[in-house]
């Protein structure tokens, strides 16, 4: 059959209609979960830290920060890694620059070594694994924007990297410049870790917007070797359902934490992904981290009046056993009422703390009194 201009376009309306209602009633869904909506605001407790801004410094590019996302200590436990992203903002990222993204620190802020330049669109997350290996995700994609300004762009992002310690490319998980699903491609990786036990590499997915229609929320398991093996979880609300994981880590039993940030919650997983249970009171999680003793250290760099009503940015500190927050480090003091707090976190063996700071830039260092 064959259907005329009018038919077309008054299809082609009913169509967006139909697109414009249905984003609509997803931007109408509120972040957060129906049980922990009414959860009241922590914005208090003990805060024993010496704040140390801009605590990691070039001495090799000589350049200022880019937004960073992603910070984690050595295996030595006593140097840092970190990502950023080559320049100041969202946009363009590391696009048409020969900065490298991923550094590494001594014990005193000073560079070792950085590597990875050319290699990335939007670096994120970093992981550091039992062998020294160091694991870089990208979770940005070329617009058509940047396409046009940088040929050949198309064939960079939603990828992750291992890297040796010199900066040596070990493996490369997903399709560069394709978003999609595994074992194929990936969808904006955020944050990688591995599996101590067996080399198993968890991939949280992914970095969209919330409210879009075709909404990633997973986390992708494959062997030490790359190959595929499933699929923890899918987008949602519910128990074992994530909407933007944007951290991961292991606790002293073996069991998965999960940063749930749209969903305002840490989740708690089995070994294998299966739901154990949440956490409520560490308010709207960017990243996570947890010490020898369980106590886990989430930073909010989001909460707003917006967002997160009641809730203030900053690092929550508690012990994962009773869920409890003893411990709050309030946001740095900027310009807007909301001030600014980093998004990737770490805890060294000494119990300081190091943020990557997606707005201010750079390195936090907060030195346990």
């Amino acid at each position: 059959m064959t259907m005329g201009r009018s038919t077309l376009v008054k299809t082609g309306v009913a169509a967006a209609a139909v697109a414009l209602i249905a984003a609509a009633a997803l931007a109408a869904e509120p972040s957060g979960t129906p049980q922990n909506r009414n959860q009241p605001p922590v914005n208090s407790g003990t805060n024993p830290y010496r704040v140390i801004r801009d605590w990691a410094q070039f001495s090799t590019e000589k350049r200022p920060w880019g937004g960073s996302n992603g910070v984690a200590i050595d295996r030595d436990g006593k140097t840092v890694w970190a990502t950023d992203r080559c320049s100041a903002g969202t946009s363009p990222g590391c696009f048409g620059t020969t900065s490298n993204p991923v550094h590494h620190f001594d014990e005193n802020g000073k560079e070792i070594r950085s590597f990875g330049a050319g290699m990335f669109v939007w670096p994120h997350g970093i992981h550091v694994d039992r062998d020294g290996n160091v694991w870089v995700t990208d979770s940005g994609i070329a617009s058509p924007d940047l396409l046009a300004k940088f040929p050949g762009a198309e064939k960079k992002g939603s990828i992750v990297v291992k890297f040796s310690p010199e900066g040596k490319v070990l493996m490369v998980l997903g399709k560069p410049g394709v978003q999609g699903n595994p074992p194929e491609a990936l969808t904006e990786p955020t944050v990688v870790l591995t599996d101590p036990r067996n080399g198993d590499v968890l991939v949280a997915e992914s970095h969209s917007d919330v409210n879009g229609p075709n909404l990633v929320g997973r986390i992708s398991v494959f062997d030490k070797n790359g190959k595929f093996l499933r699929v923890i979880g899918k987008t949602g609300s519910g128990p074992g359902e994530f909407r933007t994981p944007h951290g991961l880590v292991w606790d002293s039993q073996g069991r998965l934490i999960v940063a749930d940030r749209h969903n305002h919650r840490i989740q708690i997983l089995t070994h294998s992904g299966s739901y154990i249970g949440e956490l409520a009171e560490f308010g709207r999680p960017s990243g996570i981290a947890i010490d020898r003793n369980d106590n886990i250290y989430v930073s909010d760099s989001e909460s707003d009046a917006r967002v997160h009503p009641g809730w203030m940015r900053g690092i929550r500190i508690g012990s994962l056993k009773d869920g409890h927050v003893t411990m709050f480090i309030p946001p740095h003091k900027t310009e807007g009422p909301d001030g600014a707090m980093g998004e990737g976190i770490a805890v060294d063996p000494a119990g300081n703390i190091y943020t990557a700071e997606a707005n201010l830039r750079g390195v936090t260092k907060y030195l346990r009194n």
